[in-house]
């Protein structure tokens, strides 16, 4: 790591510690293209698939058992199947069961929908067709009866549930068949309807560890950095918020002073961002193997079944596959929802440290359980609502110093850079509608009439 310290006195701590940073937006505004003006680019070349580090494609490699071609074909079918599948979740509306990928290379994208009716156009996307009996949105009712079943009855030996989606079902996690059959009992659900998974495995809060690239809370315990993020043109990072409380102080790798937490919101979300001094500059940096980085370009969100990289202090530069969104957890320390349950392996130490799809931002390390010994299962709190909840900016390659604009919930509104649009949602640009095809903070970079991987025109 003296490499990466030695003569870097203009570079972030946040990067010098070998954290995992991002925030901020792309530099000079940019005009959007004309339409016609030549080829539109794919979804792989707006979201970086096409050009890929060769950290993220060793990493994958090693832990998808995947060659680097294969590694590489991977990437561009996730970003391209992640701009299908969000066009036929809004043709398919009310009917949409959800999406995702499966193969060594993400070859086969899936759609559900409930209504067989919709077949065809689901394949002439190139798509699979499953036609099952749920929509996701009904799955997600239910999955918010045990959400509000938690907050009155104890949840210790049901520590994890969430909608299954390639499975088209509710899944609660529990110690006992018991336990599992109780809590669904106690959110008024049928039993045919949730399937309970016998587990002795316990998710825990992955800090207080030694040694790593890593900074210090109150000069004790230790977490990963995230992303690093600017707020009004304020250097920082976003991290776990089971890592520190507002007011806690921080410092680097090297024990000099680093900065403050500025919000942190757990439980119920595990997301907090730290203000660092001026001396610490935020970079599009997430440390991988030997010392060695990857940039961020964005933070569109991936899809279940995508590859998914994690850079921790611990146990370094991991990489899996996302297996569901929207799962809530409940640590001993409390419950959080929201979160996103993975493949990849982590341990104590790695909490806050980011996770990336091919270059684009997806979440900071919660918590989890298992060890990158003999495996284990890790949630990630995604990164788009802690730059929303927050007001926070993602630093990327392409760095702006626009400020987020207020997340007011309009679904309507003229297109500002800096804010965090989710899919179906509407805006006007030039006079022109478009709509959101896949959650992500918005660039300027990323206009709707040059990106037809994240916009659909209306």
């Amino acid at each position: 790591m003296a490499h990466r310290h030695a003569g870097a006195a203009r570079r972030s701590a946040v990067t010098a510690i070998g954290a995992l940073v991002l925030a901020g937006l792309p530099s000079a505004a940019t005009a959007d293209p004309a339409p016609g003006a030549g080829a539109a680019p794919s979804a792989a070349q707006t979201l970086g698939a096409d050009r890929p580090s060769p950290h993220l494609l060793e990493a994958l490699r090693r832990d998808l058992d995947l060659t680097p071609d294969q590694a590489s074909e991977r990437l561009v079918n996730e970003a391209e199947a992640g701009t299908r599948a969000g066009r036929l979740r809004i043709s398919l509306g009310d009917r949409f069961a959800g999406a995702w990928v499966r193969g060594d290379t993400s070859q086969e994208l899936t759609v559900a929908t409930t209504d067989t009716g919709d077949v065809p156009a689901i394949e002439a996307q190139g798509a699979k067709a499953a036609v099952v009996q749920r929509t996701l949105a009904d799955l997600e009712a239910a999955k918010r009866k045990l959400d509000a079943a938690a907050d009155r009855v104890q949840t210790l030996d049901t520590p994890v549930w969430y909608v299954d989606v390639p499975n088209n079902r509710l899944v609660v996690q529990a110690t006992s068949r018991e336990a599992g059959a109780s809590f669904v009992e106690a959110a008024g659900l049928e039993d045919e309807n949730v399937g309970i998974r016998m587990t002795a495995a316990r998710p825990r809060l992955l800090q207080d560890i030694t040694g790593g690239d890593a900074f210090y809370v109150n000069d004790s315990t230790r977490c990963s950095v995230g992303f690093s993020v600017t707020r009004d043109d304020r250097p920082g990072f976003a991290t776990a918020g089971h890592c520190g409380r507002p007011g806690d102080t921080t410092t680097g790798y090297d024990r000099t002073a680093q900065g403050t937490f500025r919000a942190s919101t757990f439980p119920g979300k595990d997301m907090a961002w730290v203000a660092t001094g001026d001396q610490w500059t935020a970079t599009p940096d997430v440390k991988a193997q030997d010392g060695q980085e990857v940039q961020v370009t964005g933070s569109a969100q991936a899809l279940v079944g995508a590859a998914v990289c994690r850079s921790g202090s611990t146990t370094g530069w991991r990489c899996g596959t996302i297996e569901q969104h929207g799962t809530s957890v409940s640590y001993p320390e409390g419950r959080v929802d929201g979160l996103t349950r993975t493949t990849v392996c982590a341990e104590p130490g790695d909490s806050g440290g980011p996770y990336l799809a091919g270059s684009q931002a997806q979440g900071v390390t919660s918590g989890g359980s298992g060890d990158c010994t003999d495996g284990g299962t890790t949630f990630y709190q995604p990164v788009n609502p802690v730059l929303a909840d927050f007001g926070l900016t993602l630093t990327t390659t392409a760095a702006r110093t626009t400020a987020p604009a207020p997340q007011d919930g309009t679904a309507r509104e003229e297109w500002t850079s800096g804010r965090v649009y989710e899919t179906g949602a509407t805006v006007t640009r030039d006079g022109v509608r478009y709509r959101c095809l896949q959650t992500h903070q918005a660039q300027g970079a990323w206009a709707p009439a040059g990106t037809p991987a994240l916009w659909q025109r209306l």
